[in-house]
């Protein structure tokens, strides 16, 4: 629920250079208060088009991905492949078994299968790794070979965990910000509106013309109170304040940057609003970038136009992988595949 103010009086006020940063940070609030309506508004609209464009392809991807692995087990016992071939082949199958794991677009039976596939291929990994490990032991139990060992163990740590822990580190800090913004936020919609009713109380009105709008005015200041709604709240007490002085130089430097803190946590807020209804809407990074491209205006058209593009490049892919699994089905065209490296 928003509120908006209605002007007490049309005298032009004198803007102090801190005021005016100040204006600047409402102005920006209101515009990320539009876009994150223009948002929700959309998201179901946007969610039916992306789910009925875009699963039906990536499913038929999946199932076609799901067969060339099927095909290409099947190959390991029905083609007379060389070691070095065979050892691609089933280099090949892990990888689409990887890729395949915990799909949503697969049947149950078809997800059976990938485990039963990813068991059988875990198990002489599993063995490979412990023997590889009890020959490094024998071989480095010097101690002078000790920096040896450390060099070996950091190795193991490949790019996508060091990736995955840069990631999770990310989130903590964005997690903790969020937090700190959260916390600015709750102690000021006290502070703030506890200022308020002290000034705008009708009973301290001797102006018994007055007690009407200021008890209307307070009303509204409770009702943004009670939806937590600390952006009108500092709209009106910067009304107030105005209303006592006469002037924006009014505003102490204290105030001005209580202000300002209180103003850049709303607005820090609405940012991870509005972010994370887009990540739970866009499907793909080039629609995450077109977005990022609009700066702030919400264009619906132009996300259709992305979805299009990303159904025509999956179909793109699905024929590809389309005709390489026509040429997994024959040992000649399975040979051609490994023989130029694209399989």
């Amino acid at each position: 629920m928003s509120f908006e103010l209605k002007p007490t009086h049309q005298t032009v006020l004198e803007v102090s250079p801190q005021h005016k940063k100040l204006n600047r940070l409402i102005d920006d609030i209101e515009q990320q208060k539009r876009l994150l309506a223009a948002w929700q508004n959309a998201k179901d609209e946007i969610r039916a088009y992306s789910q009925k464009a875009l699963m039906p392809a990536y499913r038929e991807l999946y199932s076609t991905l799901y067969e060339q692995m099927q095909t290409l087990w099947n190959s390991l016992s029905c083609y007379d492949l060389s070691k070095s071939n065979i050892a691609v082949v089933e280099d090949k199958i892990q990888a689409l078994v990887r890729l395949l794991q915990g799909s949503h677009l697969l049947t149950q039976q078809q997800i059976d299968e990938v485990e039963k596939m990813h068991a059988y291929y875990q198990q002489p990994n599993e063995y490979d790794k412990k023997k590889t490990k009890r020959k490094n032991s024998a071989i480095f139990d010097e101690p002078d070979n000790v920096m040896d060992q450390a060099d070996d163990a950091f190795e193991d740590w490949n790019s996508d965990q060091y990736k995955e822990a840069g990631e999770q580190a990310k989130l903590k800090r964005q997690q903790e910000k969020q937090a700190q913004a959260e916390k600015l936020v709750n102690q000021s919609l006290k502070t703030v509106y506890l200022k308020i009713a002290s000034i705008i109380h009708p009973d301290r009105e001797p102006d018994e013309s007055k007690k009407d709008e200021k008890t209307e005015l307070l009303q509204r200041a409770n009702e943004a109170y009670e939806q937590e709604d600390l952006f009108f709240l500092l709209k009106l007490q910067l009304e107030v304040e105005q209303s006592k002085t006469g002037s924006n130089k009014g505003l102490s430097a204290e105030q001005v940057k209580f202000y300002q803190q209180a103003l850049e946590a709303q607005s820090h807020s609405l940012k991870q609003q509005i972010q994370e209804l887009i990540d739970s809407l866009v499907w793909s990074n080039k629609a995450k970038i077109a977005v990022q491209k609009s700066k702030g205006q919400l264009n619906i058209e132009q996300l259709y136009k992305q979805i299009d593009a990303d159904v025509s490049a999956v179909k793109q892919q699905l024929k590809a992988e389309k005709q390489r699994l026509s040429f997994m089905g024959k040992e000649s065209g399975l040979e051609m595949l490994l023989e130029h490296g694209v399989l």
